[in-house]
């Protein structure tokens, strides 16, 4: 994606606020695929941390693929009202920190979401109209599956449970504004490159149109005297 899609598209004066891309598909339909080139390609987008209780893998480092933390911390965060969401899941928690989304999007950064139907579900309730959702569904239910084997990353266990999970999670379909049916990967990257540059042009995300418009109408009211 080309540098001119950044925070000021239109001048230095002329700053957007950001925005919050949520993207969520059934387990092997392309999401993480679409996020992992998006974050390679437009620098303006930034991938939100986690907050979690569960302890840290061996690889994993604090702040990077989650900000760890213990349980008693965690409660006291949520009880100030420090999280966008959170979520209990297999005994641990997980939950988005408000203020590092808040404080990019004032800054007009863009907050990159990889995220299940009910972390869209619950971000849209806490957010409102900072978030852009879009789901991510499979050409075929065959392909599906074939593209999940070909990671060969699971057992046939889990391939086997991740396909039974795929009909409920494809059927939210319907809440979200965009829906790309991921065929080639090349072309879903371009159509969802054009709903980014389109969202970030939308008049609510332009907060200096109030000046810009204001000043437009004190010219023409002078010009009226």
């Amino acid at each position: 994606m080309s540098s001119e899609a950044g925070p000021n598209e239109a001048g230095a004066n002329e700053k957007r606020r950001g925005l919050m891309l949520v993207l969520s598909s059934p387990s092997g339909a392309g999401k993480s695929s679409l996020a992992k080139r998006l974050l390679e390609t437009d620098p303006n987008f930034m991938l939100s941390v986690s907050a979690t209780t569960r302890d840290p893998r061996p690889s994993e480092r604090d702040g990077r693929e989650y900000h760890f933390m213990t349980r008693e911390a965690f409660e006291a965060a949520q009880g100030r009202g420090e999280f966008l969401e959170s979520a209990l899941v297999f005994g641990n928690y997980y939950a988005t920190p408000r203020k590092a989304v808040e404080d990019a999007l004032a800054a007009g950064r863009d907050v990159l979401f990889d995220v299940d139907w009910q972390g869209a579900r619950a971000l849209r309730a806490a957010a409102g109209e900072d978030v852009v959702a879009v789901f991510v569904l499979p050409p075929s239910v065959a392909e599906l599956e074939r593209r999940l084997r070909g990671r060969a990353q699971d057992s046939d266990e889990v391939i086997n449970r991740r396909m039974a999970r795929s009909a409920d999670e494809i059927s939210h379909w319907v809440e979200y504004e965009y829906v790309l049916i991921n065929a080639e990967f090349e072309e879903t990257q371009k159509r969802l490159e054009r709903i980014i540059a389109a969202e970030r042009l939308k008049r609510k995300r332009q907060p200096w149109l109030d000046g810009e418009v204001a000043a437009l109408m004190a010219e023409c009211a002078a010009r009226a005297k």
